[in-house]
């Protein structure tokens, strides 16, 4: 069954001075303050769409590892992921950079490397960012 989720952004004034608030509706689960200086300098608190792509991928990859991982017989007890989505203003994202830390029993690094790059490989967020270079650290804690 196919599901569909939705966000919104209200904006107000122009690029550099405006100011935002994008909603997830979906989930129903908060409101974040978005602008340009978030974006381009310092958080200040507020999010910007890389914090919120960095949110989704790491999110999504956790979960495609830890599938992977339960598949092949040999479950994750825990998995830690950070994603840093790169920004540069006037290019646009320039990369982003999976870390991944897991702990499963009975799992040898070289074999969790390789799960770990599968999942970079065909995690959804993965997929529909491939007009990005996606890199991966994976190790065993």
């Amino acid at each position: 069954m196919a599901t569909t989720r939705q966000a919104h952004t209200n904006w107000e004034g122009n690029l550099l001075d405006g100011k935002g608030v994008v909603t997830l509706d979906s989930s129903g689960i908060g409101e974040y303050p978005v602008s340009w200086p978030a974006r381009s300098e310092e958080p200040n608190g507020k999010t910007s769409p890389e914090e919120l792509i960095a949110a989704a991928h790491s999110s999504c990859f956790s979960m495609a590892l830890s599938h992977g991982l339960a598949g092949a017989g040999t479950p994750s007890t825990r998995l830690e992921t950070k994603a840093e989505v790169t920004f540069q203003p006037g290019t646009g994202i320039t990369g982003i950079h999976l870390t991944v830390v897991g702990e499963v029993p009975g799992l040898d690094e070289d074999a969790f490397v390789k799960a770990a790059e599968d999942a970079k490989a065909n995690c959804p967020v993965s997929q529909a960012l491939t007009g990005t270079t996606i890199t991966l650290s994976a190790s065993l804690a």
